[in-house]
């Protein structure tokens, strides 16, 4: 379990926190490109790390992102008018480019030159992968953007969604890491009967809901594997990269190599998150692999006009007592939801002083140390050696059969880091 005071110290990221300010050397994604679909389109909002911003595609196709908040009387800047290569704003017509500079100030005389000096904050951006990125840090720690496989494949071989998720991102992270809740949550009524068998991912997970886990320390973040024995001579490992500050990729069944999945947790404020989805093949269009290709959260219906998927607490997810009887573990339909109603119900901010963790538990254990480590490192002046190195985000998950006694680092090392 945490402290109150350690617990605080990891969740909260607004301006000016020891978290926050750890992730501010971190590119964030921002929004999904199809948000922006084309130049002078309407203008979003958008809130990560407890700022109230607003973005724009600009006439030439470049994006703003800044604080929402017109710097005259306060006015928002999302009601904004997109037009000739900046935003303006509806109430008195001050307009501002990319760079959060006022330069036009019709309410003002024309020989005036107070526009010059009004500037609010913004935010460099940078579009890949159908994400656009904002860095939100001081500019002379500003890295090169980072790269992962998702964000270099041809469009076609690629998903990308996001959802609203109501928890901190924290309580996320931790979901995504923690292995062993697959052979739980995610199961079916028929896998705890034992019907299922053989060397399918289900069967692989069935046999054994207690895996060992060992934990590496990498140069990305940390490499989690979990070790389901299937006989004396053999183990099924599941091997689960975490990059900061993050993301995840999610281990597929045994050697299924043909596309990945993966999550990323970005902080809206302290009690909201946004879960980044993301599906990619390095080879082949992603409608090779079905109608809905890539993970199901890219399809989950949402509430109209939001990205709040229409399950929630309200609806209690739309639980289904029978089909949690004798189908699914949960009677909650969506992997996705699942991993949502847990994440949620938990309350905003999990208080772990009150949590009691095992040794399946390692993975976010160490986790939380490495972010705490970090952000005290930055505080005594180290920067994040990984937030300069965003190549190291290219990597892959791995699941394999393999010896008893092999290494998991070694081993999996091949398909992890393949494609760099």
């Amino acid at each position: 379990m945490l402290t109150t005071t350690d617990n605080e110290y990891l969740v909260r990221v607004g301006p000016g926190t020891p978290m926050g300010t750890l992730l501010r050397r971190f590119w964030m994604p921002a929004i999904i490109s199809t948000e922006l679909a084309e130049p002078d389109c309407a203008p979003v909002r958008v809130k990560i790390l407890c700022e109230e911003l607003v973005a724009w595609r600009n006439t030439d196709g470049s994006v703003g992102l800044m604080q929402n908040a017109c710097p005259h009387r306060g006015a928002s800047l999302f009601f904004g008018r997109n037009e000739e290569n900046g935003l303006r704003c509806v109430y008195h017509g001050w307009k501002f480019d990319t760079e959060g500079q006022c330069v036009d100030m019709p309410n003002e005389p024309a020989e005036s030159n107070f526009k010059h000096k009004i500037k609010v904050a913004a935010y460099p951006t940078e579009e890949a992968g159908g994400v656009i990125w904002a860095y939100m840090g001081p500019l002379e720690h500003k890295p090169v953007l980072p790269r992962p496989e998702w964000t270099l494949v041809p469009p076609e071989q690629r998903v990308v969604s996001k959802y609203h998720q109501e928890n901190n991102w924290v309580q996320g992270l931790e979901g995504g890491i923690d292995s062993s809740h697959v052979g739980f949550l995610h199961s079916t009524v028929a896998s705890h009967r034992g019907d299922y068998t053989g060397a399918s991912f289900m069967g692989l997970v069935a046999r054994d809901n207690a895996p060992e886990f060992r934990v590496a320390t990498t140069d990305f973040g940390l490499l989690i594997g979990a070790r389901r024995k299937i006989d004396d001579a053999s183990d099924y490992w599941r091997v689960t990269p975490y990059t900061l500050p993050f993301y995840t990729v999610i281990p597929n069944g045994p050697n299924q190599e043909s596309h990945f999945s993966g999550h990323g947790w970005v902080p809206m404020d302290d009690e909201n998150v946004w879960l980044l989805s993301y599906s990619w093949s390095p080879t082949q269009p992603m409608s090779d692999f079905g109608e809905k290709p890539g993970h199901p959260a890219h399809y989950t219906p949402m509430q109209p006009g939001t990205r709040k998927p229409r399950q929630s607490r309200d609806n209690d997810y739309e639980i289904d007592r029978e089909d949690q009887k004798h189908k699914t573990y949960t009677g909650i339909n969506n992997g996705s939801m699942q991993d949502r109603a847990i994440q949620e119900t938990m309350g905003a901010i999990f208080d772990r002083t009150k949590e009691h963790l095992g040794s399946a538990d390692t993975a976010i254990i160490m986790m939380r140390r490495t972010l705490m480590k970090l952000s005290r490192d930055l505080e005594s002046g180290v920067e994040p050696y990984a937030a300069a190195h965003g190549e190291l985000l290219t990597v892959r998950s791995a699941g394999f059969i393999a010896p008893a006694g092999v290494s998991f680092v070694e081993a999996s090392e091949p398909i992890v880091r393949q494609n760099r």
